[in-house]
């Protein structure tokens, strides 16, 4: 790349950096119903990621004991949406099945009833749908719900928003695709919206095993400094704590909206940030504190 080019992609940034400060600055109830700056639920009360589970040992990540644990013990519920062939809402992480079900094909290959035949994690849990999920939190803690769609946003989003219209309990939901959040602010502007991002580094064990993409550097641009945050107005921003320099830090605070860090997975972490940021997305650490 010559400097030429550096140049130019350092101005736009520069002008789009400002844009992003002025559209957040903006009153974010214009866009909404009701009152999206009281999110004090959302900071109150640590946040188990995919669940109180213990690293996939006995109690799986994103699994119907790993919920039932973090309701015993309060915490706010992180869970990830996908969906099946057959258009089913499923809870799980990963693109592909190898790391969690130890198979090597991608969960929008197969059809809900497949998916159940394989074990979560060598335990006797299987994926659980999303409305089974719903029934059993009925609300006794907060949700924080992230979207998985790479592609054509529009049906999962509105399939998602029609099981959560009757739901009673609080929840948000969250993506680190801008256009789904968007499609949030657009089609259901009263559901609580978040941005997620981070460095967008890949190792090839994710490839391998979980799927996850590698994405370009221009897009890794975009989205790391979240210059598309003009489209998706989110209400919250949930950042990688490995990405945050003190920089970055201070330009969120500037922001004006919550910020919560992720994923924390040590007690040293946990030490470090708990009170530099509004909220943690902690793992199986959780057990600990």
């Amino acid at each position: 790349m010559n400097l030429k080019l550096l140049v130019i992609i350092g101005i736009v940034l520069v002008v789009l950096s400002g844009v992003l400060y002025a559209f957040f600055r903006l009153p974010k109830t214009v866009e909404v119903m009701g009152n999206p700056s009281d999110l004090a639920w959302l900071q109150n009360r640590l946040i188990a990621h995919r669940g109180l589970h213990d690293d996939n040992i006995k109690v799986p990540e994103n699994s119907m004991p790993a919920f039932k644990g973090a309701i015993e013990k309060g915490f706010i519920i992180e869970l990830d949406v996908a969906m099946t062939k057959d258009q089913k809402l499923v809870v799980y992480h990963d693109k592909k099945l190898r790391r969690g079900l130890g198979v090597d094909r991608y969960l929008h290959e197969l059809t809900y009833e497949e998916l159940t035949k394989y074990k979560l994690f060598g335990s006797t849990e299987t994926i659980p749908l999303f409305r089974e999920v719903l029934t059993l939190v009925a609300g006794q803690v907060p949700l924080l719900i992230e979207i998985k769609n790479e592609g054509k946003v529009g049906e999962m989003e509105r399939l998602l928003y029609e099981e959560l219209k009757g739901y009673q309990g609080k929840y948000a939901i969250q993506s680190f695709n801008p256009f789904t959040v968007q499609w949030f602010r657009q089609h259901a502007p009263e559901v609580v919206r978040g941005q997620l991002a981070g460095s967008f580094e890949v190792s090839d064990y994710d490839v391998e095993y979980a799927g996850t993409t590698r994405l370009p550097w221009y897009k890794k641009v975009l989205l790391e400094n979240m210059l598309l945050n003009i489209i998706s107005r989110p209400h919250f921003i949930a950042y990688e704590i490995n990405n945050l320099s003190p920089g970055r830090l201070e330009m969120f605070r500037k922001l004006g909206v919550p910020l919560l860090g992720w994923t924390v997975k040590t007690r040293a972490e946990y030490e470090e940030y708990k009170a530099k940021i509004d909220n943690l997305i902690v793992d199986a650490v959780l057990r600990e504190l």
